[in-house]
């Protein structure tokens, strides 16, 4: 990790070759020639949306090279468009401009955007390069790391897609006070996961430092964007394609992408779902006899604080769970495996949970 004089800090995804920094802090974004050490060539396209656009769009062209070929493409906002034909729409940009293989796409958004921005760089000639540039939390400390991109399917979230890891990811943390507060607490819920995974410690400062991180204290955003990326990264350099470790990354993803795809994507934010799925991993793994009720009471307390949902929507049953749930992508021949917790901290990847243990923990679990 860098830090310069400003506050800002510099991370690396290590992966070789295809290593890339992070680049953290207040007003990177419009930095002139911010972005021009990513670019592969002199045509740029920046993809975003119909929210971001008129608050960042024009910072965003004022960090590229005054000579750059600069295209731009707004798309709607919400979870309900990160569709192919979304992901078409940039295609069709990039064909009618007459980009080549040398062609650099800036994701300019959140996680959406990112998502299907670097889908759409994955597949563009059979792979272009691309930025990160997030302006959500969730977007900052998670999607716009670790190189997964892709789209939603009626029937599950990020079913369809491509591992594509960008050049560069530019965080300004200034972009967060425009963001809502709702999706904001939305952000701090995989803020909490990186503690719960992997990092006591960090757990137990964000639960002394919640308020002012919903305060936007710029000290602590920081901090918490540091050190959930920094660990994002880790485990990314260890498992870039989610045939181990990186699975652990996913706590409480199998409840809460039930929960999205039930609702239809966009009712609930994908953090929100994620915030409940956690709560209900982190009460199996108490069943199980892992967790004693003073881990999981912190787990509720800490997601109560950050202003997320402790309940799941009122007309989910045990079956509705169950039919999402069976086409998450970390089941093997049938068997569902779930992320839980030995302890606060220490999470694992199981498949010993009883059919009959999940239904009971679902009937159980509160709805609202």
């Amino acid at each position: 990790m860098i830090e310069t004089s400003t506050g800002q800090r510099t991370l690396e995804v290590s992966l070789g070759e295809r290593s890339y920094p992070i680049h953290i802090g207040p007003g990177l974004l419009g930095e002139p020639d911010a972005l021009a050490p990513w670019l592969a060539g002199r045509q740029v396209m920046v993809v975003t949306n119909e929210v971001v656009a008129p608050l960042y769009l024009e910072r965003c062209r004022a960090s590229l090279p005054a000579d750059a070929e600069v295209r731009e493409l707004v798309l709607p906002d919400g979870e309900a468009t990160k569709t192919l034909e979304s992901v078409s729409r940039i295609w069709n940009a990039l064909l009618e401009a007459g980009f080549n293989r040398r062609c650099t796409l800036v994701a300019l958004g959140g996680g959406v955007i990112g998502d299907m921005v670097g889908f759409a760089a994955a597949c563009y000639q059979r792979g272009v390069a691309f930025i990160q540039v997030p302006t959500t939390l969730l977007s900052q400390v998670d999607s716009s790391v670790g190189g997964k991109t892709g789209v939603n399917h009626t029937l599950g979230k990020n079913m369809i897609g491509a591992f594509w890891q960008p050049r560069a990811v530019l965080i300004d943390t200034e972009t967060l006070v425009t963001l809502p507060a709702r999706e904001f607490s939305a952000g701090l819920a995989e803020v909490i996961k990186y503690g719960l995974i992997r990092d006591a410690d960090f757990l137990g400062w964000l639960e002394g430092a919640m308020a002012d991180l919903r305060a936007l204290a710029p000290a602590a955003l920081i901090r918490a964007i540091e050190c959930s990326c920094t660990l994002k990264a880790q485990i990314v350099a260890e498992d870039e394609t989610e045939q181990g470790v990186r699975a652990l990354l996913n706590l409480g993803h199998t409840f809460g992408h039930a929960i999205e795809a039930h609702q239809g994507y966009g009712k609930w934010l994908h953090g929100e779902a994620v915030g409940a799925g956690m709560l209900m991993a982190a009460e199996l793994s108490a069943r199980l006899g892992w967790l004693d009720e003073s881990g999981v009471s912190r787990v509720r307390n800490i997601l109560a604080a950050a202003g997320l949902p402790l309940s799941a929507p009122a007309d989910m049953s045990v079956e509705d769970f169950l039919v999402r749930m069976r086409l998450d992508k970390k089941n093997i021949d049938s068997r569902l495996r779930l992320i839980l917790l030995r302890a606060l901290g220490d999470a694992c990847l199981s498949d010993e949970t009883t059919p009959e243990q999940l239904d009971a923990l679902i009937e159980a679990f509160p709805r609202a």
